[in-house]
């Protein structure tokens, strides 16, 4: 059967109806993001949307792993460093990156497409940020049954989620107070003498 064509996958037009599509789920929600609100965001006419893209959720599927390699690839370097707790906390704070999965969550309630591809990711990302706590602990002396690495990942991703969830709505008692406790305690980890050490 046929395929239907679609632009090549290594365009500016193509990485600017990304950019584009992120953008407007960030600021006004996945809802927003029609073809035509993305063509004229991107600077384009709407029919270059579906040549790159045929339906929505093609383009919403290539916007999430588009998002997502670049997560890991932002993770793997968190990890490389001298501090790669803090590291992996700095990346897990990320507002930007936190509102936009929260709009994939969101639509995959709606969408089975998004929903799937958004299981995977997860899936993937917290084995593999599991392989990397669990000797990252074990190399600090942290006891892993008292302080399960899968609780400490899913840990980071929820409080850092709620945190920006609460902060659109302009919702902070104890926000400070919270990320201060995290951070004491990845000091007491991974002290900045640490780093200095490795330079």
């Amino acid at each position: 059967m046929p395929t239907r064509r679609r632009g090549a996958n290594d365009t500016a037009t193509r990485r600017e109806l990304l950019d584009a599509t992120a953008r407007i789920m960030v600021a006004d929600g996945y809802a927003a993001a029609s073809a035509r609100r993305v063509a004229a965001e991107a600077g384009v006419k709407p029919a270059l949307v579906h040549y790159y893209f045929p339906t929505m959720d093609d383009l919403f599927v290539a916007v999430l792993r588009d998002g997502t390699e670049g997560h890991f690839d932002s993770h793997r370097r968190a990890l490389a460093g001298p501090r790669p707790l803090h590291a992996l906390w700095e990346l897990a704070k990320d507002a930007q990156r936190n509102s936009l999965m929260m709009e994939f969550f969101a639509l995959a309630n709606h969408r089975k497409a998004i929903r799937a591809e958004l299981v995977a990711y997860a899936t993937r990302f917290r084995e593999v940020q599991l392989t990397a706590l669990t000797f990252i602990l074990r190399q600090y002396g942290v006891d892993t049954d008292e302080f399960p690495p899968v609780a400490v990942s899913l840990l980071l991703s929820t409080v850092t989620t709620i945190l920006v969830m609460e902060s659109n709505l302009d919702l902070t008692l104890g926000h400070d107070e919270t990320i201060a406790l995290i951070e004491r305690y990845l000091d007491g980890l991974e002290p900045p003498a640490t780093a200095a050490a490795g330079d």
